[in-house]
């Protein structure tokens, strides 16, 4: 490792001090010694990606490059004259692109100040607080331990770059205290992973993709990606939501009382930290969404809000008295909070330049070698030009191109190889195509035989992988849908919420939730009967969701509300009922998870 990085400081401190005669100069030539220097750096940053992400996405560097050089071997329309050493090398190294293009840019100028936005959220307490509140709404909800990781989980892992790590770190947790209180392993594991999954798409983040996104789509701003990311993620929560609600509740018969029994938490500790954790936030939003300044610059000062709240008021806390802290411990408390916020962020930092550097200089010789415009041309023929096969073709393409990757990772890399085929050839919004194959890349970590994210979660729980994949496809079935709510319905992910984006979001969420019921719910009928009303609410939630015409979509809707009349008029059992314990349990207060001050 010492090694490494005196080689990346090497190589970069070289490119930069040298940049007008390497980038000006001597376009298109090198000398021996800078090829030398680039050969080594190559493999500092395949050993780098090797340490960090394992043998699945090194096979991927060495394929790209391998095919690069000897393309003239492969089959068919894939088959290409071959690139020569120098070519690569001057591709990956020393060039303006390669291992240090836009996605190298990127990382420079707008997430490394997001993660260590990040980071000083962890260190500061953010997350032990999201987990708090998250633990204690099991007072107040039926399935409340379970909601507990689809909460934790899905807020963290929105700052996480992979779905697979997060249901490793924050799964440590979750799982065995769902499994404590009754839950199936394999509903656990599965649970844990769906969550995680979900996380990858909650804006602002979205798993840093939103930046890459922005930096790929012409004419759109960090924000307009936002905002198209707000419907689809809500109609994946709250659908994951009733379908935890639906699998859990039947398990979780003895809730252990210790959970139940948090330390209470007094209105002004609650409003402190709400000014703590969401003054940043706001300042962000702000910046962003009405001044519209850059994201580096809302970022910057995001970050610096951050750092000032978060080591002020703990100094004017312990200044009144609200803590017993004095303020040489609350100073020295704050002093390593701070420096283990940057540590936090460069830890995660570190992982996501080296994948995106990586990712950078294989897409950039797959482009040299006249790969994407192949994969368009061809997934054209294959689909006849019909845009469900061709949608179906490109769901196919990019689960298999994310399995075992990070969401960052999966995503550029079908966004750069088939989002310009659904957007050029079949004339779809950019945003929808980005889209697409955004959710569709993310599918790889819960879909076996792979499934990254369900296998980690499985291993915690020591669940069946199987059993844990059927039941995390079961939760999260309306993503495998939303990617065609996308092609057929692009105003779904606008940044404009009109007329027929509200109309066309609220669709999709009633059919999803008929999918999620039909899919989850247990019916009181008899086993023919309820087989039928499940895949009727099944059939007529996809309908709702994807299908063209606006009639036939208020037609399925309609037949769906009927249906759910009749279930609650019958009383076996009454769907309505349970979605309202999924609010509130008549057993317990609904007031907020914050006490009163007391003197």
């Amino acid at each position: 490792m010492t090694f490494s990085a005196l080689d990346v400081l090497v190589t970069i401190t070289y490119i930069a001090t040298n940049f007008q005669e390497l980038y000006v100069s001597n376009l298109g030539r090198a000398t021996t010694n800078e090829y030398i220097m680039a050969v080594v750096f190559t493999f500092v940053i395949i050993y780098l990606t090797w340490r960090s992400f394992g043998i699945t996405f090194l096979s991927v560097i060495f394929l790209g490059i391998l095919y690069g050089r000897y393309g003239a071997f492969a089959p068919g329309a894939l088959s290409h004259g071959g690139l020569t050493w120098e070519r690569i090398l001057r591709t990956l190294v020393i060039s303006v692109d390669g291992f240090f293009g836009f996605l190298t840019q990127l990382v420079a100028a707008w997430i490394a100040l997001f993660l260590l936005y990040a980071g000083f959220l962890k260190s500061y307490g953010a997350f032990d607080l999201i987990m708090r509140l998250a633990f204690r709404s099991a007072r107040y909800i039926d399935s409340g331990i379970a909601q507990t990781a689809v909460l934790a989980s899905a807020v963290i892992g929105s700052v996480n770059g992979s779905q697979t790590a997060n249901a490793g770190m924050t799964g440590s947790f979750t799982i065995p205290l769902m499994k404590r209180n009754g839950m199936k392993p394999e509903t656990a594991g599965a649970i844990e992973a769906v969550a995680s999954t979900s996380g990858q798409v909650l804006p602002p983040v979205m798993g840093a993709a939103a930046f890459i996104m922005a930096s790929l789509i012409t004419g759109v701003t960090y924000a307009d990606v936002i905002v198209a990311g707000l419907i689809p993620a809500a109609i994946l929560v709250v659908t994951i939501a009733i379908a935890v609600h639906y699998v859990s509740v039947p398990q979780l018969d003895d809730v252990d009382p210790e959970i139940l029994i948090q330390d209470s938490m007094p209105r002004s500790e609650f409003a402190t930290e709400l000014v703590k954790y969401g003054l940043p936030l706001a300042v962000l939003i702000y910046l962003l969404g009405i001044v519209q300044v850059t994201v580096m610059t809302a970022a910057l000062y995001t970050s610096v809000t951050m750092l000032a709240t978060g080591t002020i008021i703990p100094q004017l806390q312990s200044l009144t008295g609200v803590t017993d802290a004095t303020m040489v411990e609350t100073t020295k408390r704050n002093v390593w909070e701070t420096l283990n916020g940057m540590r936090e962020g460069v830890v995660v930092l570190a992982p996501v330049t080296i994948i995106l550097a990586a990712i950078n200089g294989v897409v950039d010789i797959l482009t040299a070698t006249g790969v994407p415009t192949k994969i368009s041309l061809t997934l054209m023929d294959l689909s006849g030009g019909i845009l469900l096969v061709a949608a179906i073709l490109a769901m196919i393409i990019c689960i298999i191109l994310g399995l075992g990757m990070p969401t960052t990772a999966s995503y550029t890399i079908v966004a750069l190889l088939i989002a310009p085929t659904l957007t050029n050839q079949f004339l779809l919004p950019q945003f929808a195509s980005h889209f697409f194959v955004f959710y569709a890349a993310i599918l790889a970590g819960l879909t076996p035989p792979i499934a990254t994210c369900v296998a980690v979660a499985c291993g915690i729980a020591g669940a069946d992988f199987w059993r844990s994949c059927l039941e995390a496809i079961k939760i999260s079935a309306p993503l495998f849908i939303l990617p065609f709510v996308f092609v057929y319905h692009p105003e779904v992910v606008s940044a404009e919420f009109g007329t027929q984006t509200l109309v066309s979001g609220s669709l999709a969420m009633i059919g999803a939730i008929a999918v999620i019921h039909g899919i989850n719910y247990r019916f009181g009928f008899g086993k023919a009967v309820s087989l039928g009303a499940g895949v009727a609410f099944f059939v007529l939630g996809i309908v709702t969701m994807v299908h063209p015409s606006r009639l036939v979509q208020f037609g399925a809707f309609a037949a769906i509300i009927a249906m759910y009349v009749i279930q609650t008029i019958t009383g076996k059992p009454n769907p309505v009922a349970n979605i309202r314990n999924l609010v509130g349990s008549s057993g317990g207060s609904t007031t907020p998870s914050v006490e009163p001050d007391t003197e």
